[in-house]
C-alpha cells in the first residue's frame, strides 16, 4: 500500500478576537553570510582567492535577497486575499468574491505574473478549511442587481440544486439556467452546461433514475 501524503500549508490563517491574522509557514531558516569568509576577504588572500570569495559572497547575498523578496511578496498577496475575501472567511463559499490576479497585483504594486508565481503550489489553512491559494482567484458572472457573483459561488448554487432535484425528473440545463436567473444570477444555458461538465456531472438524461 502507498504512503498517505499530507499537504503542509504555506500560510496559516486564524481568527483572533474577531479579526484574521496569518503566519507564513515556509520553514526556511534565517540565512546570513558566514563571518569566516568576510574576515578572510578583509585580511586578503591573494587576487584569485579574493575574486573567488567575492563571487561566492555576491551569490549568497543574491540568494538571501531573493528568498526575502519571495517571502515579502507572499505576505503582501495573502494580506490582500484575506481583506478581499473576508466575507468568505466569515460566512462560507456563497460569499466568495470574484477576484483576478491583476486586481491583487494592482493593489500590491507588482506584476500580475509575480502574483501568479507567488500563489503557485501554495496552500492556505483557514478556519473554513485548507485551500490552494489560487482557489481564491475566480472569474465573475453578473447579477440582476449589478452585483457580480464568483464562479465558485455559482457552482455551489448549482451543486445544491442538483442535490435536491427529483431523480425521476432531473433538471435540464435550461431549467437550471432558469432557476439561477430567478436567484438574480444572469447566466446562459451554455455557461451552465460548461460548469456542469467541469464539475463532472452528467447530463439530465444520464442522471435520470426510475428505481
Amino acid at each position: 500500500a502507498g504512503e498517505t501524503s499530507y499537504i503542509v500549508p504555506d500560510i496559516i490563517v486564524e481568527k483572533v478576537e474577531g479579526d484574521y491574522i496569518f503566519t507564513i509557514n515556509d520553514n526556511i531558516p534565517s540565512l546570513t553570510i558566514s563571518s569566516f569568509y568576510k574576515n578572510l576577504l578583509a585580511r586578503g588572500c591573494g587576487e584569485n582567492v579574493n575574486s573567488f570569495i567575492k563571487k561566492r559572497l555576491e551569490s549568497a547575498m543574491w540568494l538571501i535577497k531573493s528568498i526575502e523578496q519571495r517571502r515579502l511578496t507572499l505576505y503582501k498577496v495573502t494580506e490582500q486575499i484575506i481583506k478581499i475575501q473576508r466575507d468568505f472567511l466569515d460566512k462560507g463559499i456563497r460569499h466568495i468574491k470574484p477576484l483576478t490576479l491583476k486586481e491583487v497585483a494592482d493593489r500590491v504594486g507588482i506584476h500580475e505574473s509575480t502574483v501568479s508565481r507567488a500563489a503557485m503550489n501554495k496552500y492556505m489553512q483557514t478556519p473554513r478549511g485548507l485551500y490552494p491559494l489560487k482557489f481564491f482567484f475566480s472569474g465573475a458572472i453578473g447579477g440582476a442587481s449589478g452585483k457580480d457573483h464568483s464562479v465558485l459561488c455559482i457552482k455551489s448554487y448549482l451543486k445544491e440544486l442538483l442535490e435536491k432535484e427529483e431523480p425521476r425528473s432531473p433538471y435540464s440545463d435550461q431549467q437550471l439556467t432558469n432557476l439561477m436567473n430567478n436567484k438574480g444570477i444572469e447566466i446562459s444555458r451554455r455557461t451552465i452546461t460548461k460548469y456542469r461538465k467541469e464539475m463532472g456531472i452528467p447530463s439530465s438524461f444520464k442522471r435520470r433514475r426510475f428505481d
